[in-house]
């Protein structure tokens, strides 16, 4: 009989409600729910159009690679061709000067869109931290329900966003100059050759 009512008084018992029913009965936690998940999805579609960008960048940075060689054999090859008149030896510094102008204006044009590319990647790493804090928020309050501490959470959130402090590692060299120096090497050797084909 005692053991018949520990068994009905234990069946009675009210279970304690799961975290997310308490977070829909409380207005300021739902609230901030709904506005962390938008946000959430915010942050995701600033993402994709960060990735979005960047390979436009790269995709750009790959046809400058290719129209700086394709106008510097095709110059070449002009050059080889017209090279039969032995007068074109002391106009020699026209097609030179030309290629010069056009390969430094090709080297600043792959440069400037390597500086976008890398800027974009920090950018992108911003928005993938945000949104690693936010889901921790989120999880958070989804476990927490009513006991999740709306000011302390909330003004954690805010701290860890205004003190992330951004890792500058000093290079002497990165990838960029080397690529800089490589077509600077190139736009000199086509120099050099320019006067060779016409002079030889």
């Amino acid at each position: 009989m005692a053991d018949d009512q520990s068994t009905k008084s234990s069946i009675m018992e009210p279970k304690p409600t799961h975290p997310l029913h308490q977070i829909a009965e409380t207005p300021t936690h739902k609230l901030l729910l709904k506005q962390w998940l938008k946000e959430e999805e915010l942050i995701l579609n600033r993402i994709s159009f960060k990735e979005t960008q960047i390979d436009s960048v790269r995709k750009e940075l790959t046809q400058l690679y290719i129209f700086f060689f394709l106008f510097h054999s095709i110059s070449l090859i002009l050059l080889f061709n017209a090279s039969s008149r032995a007068s074109l030896c002391h106009r020699s510094w026209i097609p030179s000067v030309c290629s010069l102008l056009c390969s430094l204006g090709m080297i600043w044009a792959v440069r400037y869109k390597s500086d976008v590319e890398c800027h974009l990647e920090r950018l992108l790493e911003r928005e993938k931290e945000d949104g690693n804090l936010l889901a921790k928020c989120v999880e958070e309050l989804k476990k927490k329900g009513i006991e999740f501490d709306l000011l302390k959470e909330v003004d954690a959130l805010r701290r860890a966003k205004s003190l992330r402090v951004e890792a500058k590692i000093v290079k002497k060299w990165s990838a960029r100059d080397f690529v800089t120096m490589f077509f600077f090497t190139v736009s000199c050797l086509v120099l050099g050759l320019t006067r060779v084909i016409l002079c030889s």
